[in-house]
């Protein structure tokens, strides 16, 4: 237990840290879990990770209110969205394929990516062109897609919700980490909430490995506010590059 429980510990930090800049730590976490612990079912260790995750991010988000001003009405929106969908896709986890929903994330993903790379704009300056009940109802409904999805399946979370505050509400790089953070909070306590009910946490790893996760996110998230928005761009290409790496492997030869 002493070699699985450091090996795990180290896999937390690297998630957090990575979390805490552009999210997507899960991408580490999640499967580092699965490899280290296969005695487990695959839902105990989804229950276990999301006590680190919830961890890493609150502490992250904490750190970035700090010096982030947020949207508190498209917060508020999205995040009880996202709670709600993610608590439903915790529950529909073990009665769903998700193996068919990883092509079209992979396919969105090389767009994104492709995308990022040659628009140098993507996420360095503000750019906000809906009204208000627009930019609500469009956070409620990525919430709601999103939340679902992190029930369900998990790893990538906070890329995806940055994604969507960057291309779709027009946030910079560090105003969407900021709202992304408070959002996966919530999705994270969601999918807890009903993993936790169902006996499906393993305590004796989730805890030390919370410990870890909060130290990377404390890093990450200190790097990323000084930093800024172009490293947080370049970090978020590299860290999409890995996330289409992780599911061309689930897709094509896993």
């Amino acid at each position: 237990m002493t070699t699985e429980l450091i090996l795990l510990c180290l896999a937390a930090f690297g998630a957090g840290f990575i979390d805490a800049i552009v999210g997507g730590g899960g991408l580490l976490q999640t499967p580092a879990t699965l490899l280290i612990l296969p005695q487990y079912p695959v839902a105990t260790l989804l229950g276990t990770v999301k006590i680190p995750s919830l961890a890493g991010t609150a502490v992250a988000a904490v750190k970035y209110a700090k010096q982030v001003k947020f949207n508190g009405l498209i917060l508020a929106g999205c995040t009880i969205a996202a709670f709600i969908a993610s608590l439903s896709g915790a529950y529909l986890v073990s009665t769903i394929d998700n193996h068919h929903i990883k092509p079209v994330i992979l396919v969105v993903l090389v767009a994104v990516a492709l995308y990022t790379y040659f628009n140098k704009s993507f996420g360095v300056q503000q750019e906000k062109n809906h009204t208000a009940k627009r930019q609500l109802l469009l956070a409620c409904l990525f919430g709601l897609i999103i939340g679902f999805y992190d029930g369900l399946i998990g790893p990538g979370t906070g890329s995806f919700l940055i994604l969507a505050f960057v291309g779709i509400l027009g946030f910079d790089f560090i105003g969407a980490s900021a709202h992304a953070k408070i959002v996966n909070v919530g999705t994270n306590l969601a999918a807890l909430v009903y993993f936790s009910s169902t006996g499906h946490v393993l305590f004796q790893y989730a805890i030390p490995m919370a410990i870890f996760n909060i130290l990377g996110s404390f890093l990450g998230a200190k790097l990323a506010l000084l930093k800024g928005n172009k490293f947080i761009r370049i970090f978020f290409l590299i860290v999409v590059f890995g996330t289409i790496l992780r599911f061309a492997y689930d897709v094509f030869w896993k």
